[in-house]
């Protein structure tokens, strides 16, 4: 199977940072925090997930394939090392890949996320389950979906022009890579690996996240050995669409403290 689809900025020698979305976005959501690590001299790949964009699917899709596929990306874009910067079910993937390849990871972001989602025999599993996916078992489009969640997942009021791009790329993900994705977030579960974590790490939440709380964010960094929290107030769980200066800043910062 081919690697992952990706966008790439900046040169082979520079050290690299990784871009991973969430359930409805996609590489190009990512365009900001890319210009911006550029300027701090770091190469970047922003990925399609496996069946997003124009990235094949994995069989099963699972979070420990989903982190095979990408050491695959890795691999093809010769990089032994990087940080990953996850969002949301990106950082689930970031937290997978940890438990596969730790000696390839150099850094940590870990946005708007939570160790473990539960089990999909779960009554709470279910009814996320059920509720998320019963727009498109009614027949309605991915354009509807993202008309109706992309305005509940943001801080109230908010009306950053980047929401028009994540109105626009969860409406281009495939009903059945949503599924799937959906399928595989409620089985996610990596709270043990959290005090194996020996990379920095910065759990960055959203004062207005009620998908991944602000206290969730706290608690998994102080299960995670010298990992740093912080919140960006006014934002909410789509924080670096929301908010792209006040996330980059949070990211220049993480980056900056692990220079040698």
């Amino acid at each position: 199977m081919s690697a992952p689809a990706f966008t790439e900025v900046g040169l082979p020698a520079q050290p690299a940072v990784v871009f991973l979305h969430g359930v409805g976005g996609g590489r190009h959501g990512w365009a900001a925090q890319q210009a911006h690590v550029a300027a701090l001299g770091w190469r970047s790949l922003a990925w399609d997930m496996p069946g997003y964009g124009d990235s094949p699917r994995v069989t099963p899709y699972d979070f420990a394939h989903l982190a095979q596929a990408l050491w695959q990306m890795l691999d093809a874009a010769q990089i032994d090392q990087a940080v990953l910067v996850g969002h949301s079910m990106g950082a689930m993937v970031a937290l997978q890949a940890w438990t596969q390849k730790p000696e390839r990871i150099r850094g940590l972001l870990l946005a708007a996320s939570s160790p473990a989602f539960g089990h999909s025999d779960g009554e709470f599993q279910k009814q996320f389950l059920a509720q998320r996916l019963a727009p498109l078992e009614a027949g309605k489009t991915m354009g509807d979906i993202a008309d109706r969640l992309i305005p509940s997942m943001v801080a109230p009021g908010c009306t950053a022009p980047a929401l028009t791009l994540a109105r626009q790329g969860m409406a281009a993900v495939a009903p059945d890579t949503y599924r799937a994705a959906l399928r595989a977030l409620v089985q996610f579960e990596q709270r043990a690996a959290l005090p194996t974590i020996t990379v920095p790490v910065l759990c960055l939440a959203a004062e207005h996240d009620r998908t991944a709380p602000p206290a969730v964010m706290e608690k998994m960094a102080q299960k995670i050995p010298g990992a740093r929290y912080a919140c960006l107030a006014g934002a909410g769980h789509l924080l670096h669409c929301e908010q792209p200066e006040a996330f980059n800043a949070e990211l220049e910062k993480f980056l900056k403290d692990m220079q040698p």
